[in-house]
């Protein structure tokens, strides 16, 4: 409705929820009362005296028996101000607030006041219409134009309140244009709810449980008011319009805010800053909003920031993100992303967490056909390069690194730890698996301790496993592997001219891993060739897999033994046998990624049917189901370590030599990773292009530091050595 209409004079500040939503015997402030808590000492009226003074101070209202405050209360700290329904003032003193280098006194000055509570201590100055808030204590509110609330008001979440249509339903589109995997946000989503909702399409009951427990998470009932909790700032911004603010959050300069959940708190306080337009979403505690970014449909998870112009629509971003100058559309996120680049884009995907967008990536935006998009499904550490095109739809292993190239077809690229290269110049793909490992350790090594350094989060309500050894990449290897020998084995009978058709893959993969084992100058000889990687007829070629080969089996052996040296450091009393009989069982091969939290198949099979059963009946449950994997998930990847390392060795059972055998090796492994940060690190100082740029070493040195100083260098031969000396702990306590 665009008209403007004449209303009598009693609509305003009154009849706030219609009379068919209230219940019987209620009036339209129960929803009100509920929410608000009333002083120590109760509310009264206000005195004739009182009333007097505050008419010569400039202020009206429409009935001064319906102002109620505290017995504190200075009516001078009240001038020029309008009063319309029911308004409730706390204590009122003549006290200063400041916040930063603003100081502003307590009081009401030059505003609209319509059927509000206000509490102790606020400073509520040129706000042009307030209606329908209650402000916690010690507030700021200065120079806004418009907040209120609206009798349905949601706060950002996907209900519908009484006698709303389903149409109103806000829902967020998900991994794919089409909303065929859409969910409804609330208050409190993670991305493991949204993964588990938009990924298990399929399971017709749970998607229709998931609806209703989300609709009935939140009470639909009309009435409720916004809120904003104590501490908070609002200053100098135009529109808040149903929206819930907890304490200590600090809003200036935003354009429109519209029905929103900000979560804040003073340990995690949330801010949102200058040109910020932000409609239908959800927000973490302790996130970051600045600098003119745009947000639509969206969820932001705690710790998480959008700066400098980011846009963010039908999208989830994980708790440790960051988007800046960006456009980010239909995406699921999972923890820790970063993206920071004008002319970087992402759309229509799930992105698994712990990844990086460099400046010109554009991940799905080329449009295949004039239908809708598909999706692009991304596993943790996913890295396109500078100015990198990728076509949907895409499925990548984890930590998969795209060299600067626009790919021209989908991909589908099941080695993890590689590099990526679309060579034109030979007009084919080539793949470099376990690239991380061979060149690029300092990168993998830091990589768990930056992620967890950066997690700043007091609400971790999302587990997440930060590990980039963990069972689900260490599936990837194992699946890799097995690639690499059957295609390796095809390649020697390619170049012997003998026929491939004839040969099951059993025998392939005997082939290939008899010459990847020990054959190096024969299999360099050879050309690998990848099948089902690209949707092209041109060649995708296998680069070193002799030294892709080793390299997982180092990794797989890394992995192991050092869970299992954790679980054997654990517990003093523990010993080989005792670790054997504990762990010793058949090895997990499904893992799910459910928003970062690592969890077996069987049992997301087991949560989603506790589900669809009603066993699970609220958010609440599920969650507790969530942290009740987690707490034995630990147990679990042991289990699966000790079963690995039966694989490595090719038995079913270990002994005790073979146990000490893997502590050697893991030793010289540790020793190697030691090697590789540095020397990873060192072609950076040793480059003479970097060098270039300072006038001498002592200048390059002044102003990055040695390598010998860096400190994750120092830190990494630190750990070499505490694990030298645990390991011998270890095989003492194990009878060597």
């Amino acid at each position: 409705m665009d008209s403007v209409l004449i209303v009598p004079p009693e609509n305003i500040g009154k009849n706030f929820i219609p009379e068919e939503y209230l219940p019987k015997g209620q009036d339209e402030y129960y929803q009100r009362n509920n929410q608000s808590v009333p002083p120590k000492s109760g509310w009264r009226n206000l005195r004739s005296d009182e009333v007097e003074r505050l008419v010569k101070n400039d202020n009206t209202a429409d009935n001064w028996d319906e102002i109620l405050v505290t017995n504190q209360f200075d009516t001078n700290q009240i001038k020029n101000s309008r009063f319309f329904g029911l308004v409730r003032i706390g204590c009122l003193r003549n006290t200063i607030l400041q916040h930063h280098d603003l100081r502003v006194p307590s009081g009401i000055t030059n505003s609209l006041i319509i059927s509000s509570d206000i509490g102790d201590d606020v400073a509520i100055h040129n706000v042009h219409y307030l209606a329908h808030y209650i402000i916690g204590d010690r507030c700021i509110l200065f120079n806004i134009q418009e907040m209120h609330t609206t009798n349905h008001a949601k706060f950002g979440n996907g209900v519908i309140k009484e006698g709303e249509p389903e149409n109103v339903r806000t829902w967020i589109d998900l991994m794919n244009e089409t909303g065929c995997r859409r969910v409804l946000p609330y208050d409190g989503m993670i991305t493991a709810d949204a993964y588990l909702w938009a990924k298990y399409r399929d399971d017709k009951v749970l998607q229709e449980n998931l609806k209703q427990i989300t609709q009935n998470s939140i009470d639909n009932r009309r009435g409720f008011y916004g809120t904003t909790g104590d501490n908070c700032v609002i200053k100098n911004s135009l529109i808040l319009k149903d929206v819930k603010i907890s304490s200590y959050c600090y809003i200036k300069g935003a354009n429109k805010l519209k029905n929103l959940s900000i979560n804040s708190s003073e340990e995690e306080p949330t801010q949102i800053g200058e040109g910020v337009e932000l409609v239908n979403g959800i927000i973490g505690y302790g996130c970051h909003i600045f600098y003119g970014c745009k947000a639509v449909k969206f969820i932001l998870g705690n710790n998480s920031s959008l700066k400098y112009g980011a846009r963010l629509i039908n999208s989830f971003l994980g708790d440790n993100s960051t988007i800046s100058c960006c456009e980010v559309l239909n995406n699921l996120i999972f923890p820790s992303h970063e993206q920071h680049h004008n002319n970087s884009f992402l759309i229509a995907s799930v992105v698994m967490g712990q990844s990086n967008m460099a400046a010109g990536a554009t991940i799905g935006s080329n449009h295949n056909s004039r239908a809708n998009d598909n999706e692009i499904q991304a596993g943790r550490g996913f890295w396109p390069g500078l100015c990198t095109s990728v076509k949907h739809s895409c499925k990548f292993a984890s930590f998969v690194l795209l060299s600067k190239a626009d790919y021209p077809a989908e991909l589908n690229i099941p080695f993890p730890f590689s590099l990526l290269n679309n060579n034109v110049s030979k007009d084919q793909l080539e793949v470099m698996p376990a690239y991380w490992w061979l060149y690029n350790m300092y990168a993998l090594a830091r990589n768990s301790w930056k992620f967890q350094n950066r997690d700043r989060r007091v609400h971790k309500d999302q587990n997440i496993e930060f590990e980039p050894f963990a069972p689900d990449t260490i599936e990837e290897i194992f699946n890799a592997i097995s690639l690499l020998e059957i295609w390796t084995g095809k390649a020697s009978l390619r170049e012997k001219g003998m026929s491939i058709k004839e040969k099951d893959e059993n025998d392939l993969a005997s082939l290939g891993r008899e010459l990847l084992s020990s054959r190096e100058k024969e299999v360099n000889n050879l050309e690998v060739l990848g099948e089902n990687m690209e949707n092209t007829r041109r060649k995708v070629v296998i680069l070193k897999p002799y030294n892709a080969w080793h390299a997982y089996h180092d990794i797989l052996h890394y992995y192991a033994t050092k869970n299992l040296i954790e679980y054997l450091s654990s517990d003093s009393n523990a010993t080989f046998s005792t670790m054997y009989k504990a762990l010793k069982s058949d090895r997990q091969k499904e893992w799910v990624n459910l928003g970062g939290q690592m969890m077996q198949k069987d049992d997301v099979d087991k949560l989603r049917n506790d589900i669809g059963s009603r066993r699970l009946k609220t958010w609440k449950e599920i969650h507790e189901r969530y942290n009740d994997l987690w707490t034995k998930y630990r147990l679990d990847k042991q289990k699966h370590a000790f079963a690995t390392l039966c694989d490595l060795y090719g038995k079913e059972n270990l002994n005790i030599n073979d146990w000490n055998s893997a502590l050697e090796k893991t030793v010289k492994i540790q020793k190697f990773v030691c090697d590789q940060v540095y020397n990873s690190r060192k072609k950076d100082f040793d480059n003479p292009f970097r060098q270039a740029t300072f006038r001498n070493m002592d200048e390059m040195n002044a102003a990055l530091g040695t390598i010998e100083e860096n400190s994750f260098i120092v830190q990494v031969r630190q750990e070499t050595e505490d694990f030298e000396k645990l390991t011998e702990e270890i095989k003492k306590r194990s009878g060597f």
